[in-house]
Formats: structure tokens, C-alpha cells, sequence
């Protein structure tokens, strides 16, 4: 099947198939007489492999670590739970960082009126953050709050 198909097959776009065949994380694709890649219902296998992958957020090269693992049927399950378990404490992570920002944001927004003025507690924290004041604690008296990292 050309790559059209595949992309279909496989939910992967083409300009991702092609990107991962340049970088190695892929086989190339064997070539047709007229030059264009052909796919088997393997390499879409593959393909599908990888897009779930990615839905789970797995990195490139995290996934080219389970890509082997998979084809190799001497692995060890403990070696792709360990890098289960590290993408796990990876996500639990971005998560806490996700609520802070969360948190801060809510704080800030109670903080503005939303009315005619234009002092505004929300742009402010990010003028200040973007001056290099990221300290994350509230300027006394203000009304600008800081996120804690």
C-alpha cells in the first residue's frame, strides 16, 4: 500500500511516517518500480504501535527503546516496565506543574476586577516573570501574585 493508505491504516500522518523513516525509527519503506514507498500490513502494524505510543506520550526515543523491546522476543518485561514506570513519574510530574499553573492562574483571575480599568493583576505577573522576577511569592500590596515552583 503507498502512504496514503498506510496513513490511513495506521492513524499516523504521512509527513510523520516520513519523519520517522528519515530519523531511523522506522525500516525505510521498500520502493515500488515508480519510485513510491510500499507498506505491508506489518509496517502498519508498527505504525499503529507507534501512535498509540504517542498517545500515551511517549517520547521518540522512548518509543524507539519499546520499538526494539517489541521485536525482541528474548526481553524482558521488567526492562519495559521500568520505562513504563519512569514515563509514569514523567507525567505525575508535568501534572503537579499543570495544577500550579492551574492554582496560580485561578488566584490571578480572582484577583483582576474585569472591569473598564486597565490595571490588570494577570498581566502584570507576566510582565514581572518576563523581566526575570519569577520568584512564584505575591509583591506585597500589589495585587501581583507569583506562581511557586
Amino acid at each position: 500500500m503507498n502512504i496514503g493508505q498506510a496513513s490511513r491504516a495506521s492513524g499516523v500522518s504521512a509527513k510523520m511516517i516520513r519523519y520517522y523513516e528519515r530519523t531511523g525509527l522506522i525500516p525505510k519503506a521498500l520502493r515500488r518500480e515508480s519510485g513510491y514507498r510500499d507498506y505491508s500490513p506489518s509496517d502498519v502494524h508498527m505504525l499503529r504501535f507507534i501512535r498509540r505510543a504517542r498517545d500515551l506520550g511517549f517520547a521518540v526515543a522512548e518509543i524507539d527503546d519499546l520499538l526494539n523491546l517489541w521485536r525482541d522476543t528474548s526481553r524482558h518485561s521488567g526492562d519495559v516496565k521500568r520505562i513504563a514506570q519512569a514515563h509514569i513519574a514523567r507525567l505525575r510530574d508535568r501534572i503537579e506543574q499543570l495544577e500550579q499553573m492551574a492554582a496560580t492562574l485561578t488566584t490571578l483571575v480572582q484577583c483582576c476586577a474585569g472591569d473598564d480599568r486597565p490595571d490588570c493583576p494577570i498581566l502584570a505577573d507576566l510582565e514581572e516573570a518576563g523581566e526575570g522576577n519569577s520568584t512564584g511569592q505575591a509583591a506585597g500590596g500589589t495585587g501581583r501574585l507569583r506562581h511557586q515552583p
